[in-house]
């Protein structure tokens, strides 16, 4: 979904062809970008030795080894520029797959559970003409480095891979390592370093390009672009303009949308030897029988549906995040790691569920409920539908109102997006907060949940009546829609 409307995003890949601008360069460069991650990739090699390395790697890595055969170019290393919580890397992956060694900075050194290839501040890699400059750049983790672009060895950068030191338009969230020991004042003013002393000192026509874009909870300010300059990000970026060390901590520590469940999970297995993604396994189709006892065991069922297909009907106590959307994330912001999950999911999609899950380290599958449609029209007893309400119907029944039966109004947004407009009365508790906070909330009491356009709405009054609530409804075209509508009463701004 788009992160600030919740429309339907595309699982499919961005790439174009190879980015130099240079028709005589031996550079292949190419951007993978993952919508539904908001993941930025990088394949980087020399066409004239045929030696490449892939940075920051999504775990299924057909499309850099298609992408490597097709150019004739070997891929002997993989760069990580940090230890990401976002996503479980495919450095393994792509180290099993191809002989690569896998590099990460100096600052990674006996952190790791696999042999890694150290980068020095400062050190040069050569992949023929094509060299690779190595940045420490620590703030958003302490180990994150960047990697400056050159076309020759004596050209002018060509550009930089900033990891999550700099996005365009924000810079890396430096809170995210604050519950293991390295505090966010500690990382926010490594950041204000490695930014002036390291980034900022480039020419102003080297292009950024940076490890993700808008909708990464790894930043709040990131752009819908996935290319700038430094000279763009100088003008504009509210994080490099001049300011002083304390005035920077405060303007990139504040506002932070809450971290998701998930992030200390990922970024543990980051640093873990583990089992790899086998992309062409079948998937376990599970009968009826098979997966209720998987339930009753403990795990969770996961309903893939659409929002809309999930309300018309669903087996009781399942949890519906929509595939059509930041799937992965938000199953990784409501289901505990290492919970065993059950998938409904609409036909032809049970792999691509479980290839998705797979990328936050989800591995926990059981298998895929054979044909639910059936499932549910023989077994009625067992489905139940999900209130929705209009903008208009809620208003009413807000309206008509006692102090007894007033619904509880939960608005599910980030900090933001909460700030910039709610319902008069609304409990605020973020998508990532409500597993740890529903407590907090009377499960007896009607209950009504909003978030921007009715994605994470969906969400989150499923995992609430999963936990026993018994009156839920959400928001059709949440704040959005309620705030579009004329006469309406009790919007704030």
């Amino acid at each position: 979904m788009n992160p600030l409307t919740d429309e339907p995003l595309t699982d499919e890949p961005l790439t174009d062809e190879p980015l130099t601008d240079n028709k005589e360069s031996t550079m292949y460069f190419q951007q993978y970008y993952l919508q539904c991650l908001s993941l930025a990739s990088y394949m980087i090699g020399d066409t004239t030795t045929g030696r490449a390395v892939v940075v920051d790697p999504q775990r299924d890595i057909g499309e850099y080894l298609a992408d490597a055969e097709a150019n004739g170019l070997t891929i002997e290393r993989v760069i990580e520029t940090h230890f990401h919580a976002d996503f479980l890397s495919g450095h393994l992956e792509l180290a099993e797959a191809t002989g690569a060694v896998i590099s990460y900075g100096e600052a990674a050194v006996e952190t790791v559970g696999f042999p890694i290839e150290p980068l020095a501040d400062g050190q040069r890699l050569d992949l023929g003409q094509v060299q690779l400059e190595i940045r420490h750049t620590p703030g958003h983790t302490p180990e994150s480095i960047s990697i400056v672009v050159y076309e020759t060895p004596d050209s002018a950068p060509y550009g930089v891979l900033t990891g999550d030191t700099l996005f365009i338009g924000d810079v890396g969230r430096p809170d995210l390592l604050a519950s293991i020991g390295v505090t966010a004042d500690e990382l926010a003013r490594m950041l204000y370093g490695s930014l002036h002393d390291q980034l900022m000192t480039l020419p102003d026509d080297t292009k950024v390009y940076p490890a993700h874009g808008a909708g990464s909870a790894c930043g709040k300010n990131l752009s819908t672009e996935t290319v700038s300059t430094i000279g763009e990000q100088r003008r504009t970026n509210y994080a490099v303009q001049p300011m002083s060390v304390d005035d920077f901590v405060y303007a990139v520590t504040e506002g932070q949308s809450a971290a998701p469940l998930y992030f200390s999970f990922a970024a543990n297995r980051n640093r873990q030897d583990r089992e790899l993604l086998d992309e062409t396994a079948e998937v376990e189709m599970l009968d009826l029988d098979a997966a209720q006892k998987a339930i009753a065991d403990g795990a969770v069922l996961l309903d893939t549906r659409d929002n809309a297909l999930f309300a018309a009907g669903h087996l009781r106590n399942s949890v519906n995040v929509g595939l059509d959307g930041r799937f992965a994330e938000y199953v990784g912001q409501v289901v505990p790691a290492h919970t065993p999950l059950v998938l409904v999911t609409e036909q032809g999609l049970e792999k691509e569920a479980e290839v998705r899950l797979a990328r936050i380290g989800f591995d926990q599958v059981l298998g895929v409920l054979a044909e639910p449609e059936r499932v549910m029209a023989e077994h009625p007893e067992l489905v139940e539908q999900a209130s929705r309400l209009t903008a208009a119907t809620l208003a009413d029944r807000l309206r008509e109102a006692t102090d007894q039966d007033r619904p509880v109004l939960v608005d599910v947004r980030n900090s933001g997006e909460h700030a910039a407009g709610t319902i008069d009365g609304a409990e605020h508790v973020p998508l990532a907060e409500l597993s740890t906070r529903h407590a907090e909330l009377d499960p007896s009491r009607p209950t009504v949940v909003f978030c921007a356009g009715g994605y994470r709405s969906s969400v989150a009054a499923s995992v609430l009546r999963a936990s026993g609530f018994t009156d839920v409804s959400d928001l059709l075209g949440g704040f959005g829609a309620w705030d579009a509508a004329e006469g309406l009463a009790g919007a704030t701004r």
